[in-house]
């Protein structure tokens, strides 16, 4: 299962070690995962990566695909060896203390791990018993998540007769059966319709008001990190680029945004390039930058230099595929630290017969 989880004798949490960011209860610093090497190509995953998360802080993950954001949350996790760096977790090393850790946390990855020879409640129930709930606890938590996670009337069918939504809120609930003190989620939301997806939003705020709960959620859906998260960090390349609340990155861009995307034909590169000459050119254009599609530029009056940028681009006959022009937002704080844009990976439709075992 995706869920980390024990059948090992408790053991005595271990005490905190010093704290260098107060209050924080993830401290990651100096982070590096290589791959390869011994005649292969290494290649650096995270390179040199250091952030804190404070308790009972709702902190966001977000990056580009291959950026790093699954490699870091499974060092931290302890579902994957680190090169070199230190990662604690309340104060508990990921390497000497992986037991106590994965006893305070809760975790779903991009991958779903349900038993389809189980039903939804006895998958709920069985992550419940691992982690030493007594049985009535066990019950009333697995009540309360099919009813959130609008399971309820498919409970007692096997979950190889669930639909890919439905079998990735059963995976979310697994991972928060045991009321963990720390969530790490892997794009939970991904593939769920927009109602379930309001669903879950509204219930991780909960979690978080409620049960003063840490959550880590790295998301491809800038509106849901922007709507649950209190910081977030942007990663690329292996490397953090952006760090702050919400509010704090999109204040830092300072100004309205246009962004000119330029038509795909045999002269693209050399029309985008022009694009970004003419916009630097502009007056009351702060800053212009190019990203994968086009050109992005800054200015304090959007309307009055839109008007002038689509004026001089058709003057010089730059091919214009399309305008916009908007205020800030993450998707403009990840295109100015990034030069392209977050997409939502497309969901391929999962097997009917996704965990059922051949007999």
């Amino acid at each position: 299962m995706s869920q980390v989880a024990t059948l090992r004798p408790e053991s005595k949490q271990k005490a905190a070690m010093p704290r260098s960011s107060k209050n924080s209860v993830i401290d990651v610093r100096h982070l590096v995962k290589v791959y390869g090497g011994r005649g292969q190509e290494e290649i650096k995953a995270v390179n040199d990566v250091s952030f804190f998360v404070g308790e009972g802080e709702f902190f966001g993950f977000l990056g580009p695909n291959g950026a790093g954001k699954t490699t870091v949350i499974r060092i931290i996790t302890t579902l994957l060896a680190k090169t070199s760096g230190s990662v604690h977790v309340a104060g508990l090393d990921v390497e000497r203390d992986g037991l106590d850790i994965r006893r305070m946390i809760g975790y779903t990855g991009q991958s779903i791990g349900v038993d389809g020879e189980l039903t939804g409640r006895e998958n709920l129930w069985l992550i419940g018993r691992l982690y030493h709930m007594p049985n009535s606890l066990v019950d009333e938590r697995v009540e309360e998540l099919l009813e959130v996670l609008q399971l309820k009337d498919a409970a007692d069918r096997r979950a190889y007769t669930y639909s890919g939504g439905m079998r990735r809120r059963l995976d979310l609930g697994a991972g928060l059966v045991h009321h963990p003190r720390v969530l790490f989620l892997d794009e939970p939301t991904t593939g769920l319709d927009p109602q379930t997806r309001a669903a879950v939003w509204e219930y991780l705020r909960r979690l978080h008001r409620e049960e003063n709960m840490t959550i880590f959620l790295t998301t491809q859906y800038m509106e849901e990190a922007d709507q649950l998260c209190q910081r977030i960090a942007i990663i690329d390349l292996g490397k953090i680029v952006a760090e702050g609340s919400p509010a704090e990155l999109k204040a830092a861009i300072g100004a309205d945004v246009i962004t000119v995307r330029i038509t795909r034909d045999e002269a693209f590169a050399q029309s985008r390039d022009r694009a970004l000459e003419i916009a630097r050119t502009i007056p009351g254009v702060s800053r212009a930058t190019i990203f994968d599609e086009g050109v992005s530029a800054y200015t304090a009056d959007g309307g009055a230099t839109l008007l002038e940028v689509l004026r001089r681009l058709d003057a010089e006959k730059v091919p214009v595929h399309q305008v916009a022009l908007a205020h800030p937002t993450l998707d403009e704080v990840f295109l100015q630290h990034t030069g392209r844009q977050m997409r939502v990976e497309e969901v391929k439709p999962m097997s009917r017969s996704f965990g059922r075992r051949r007999r």
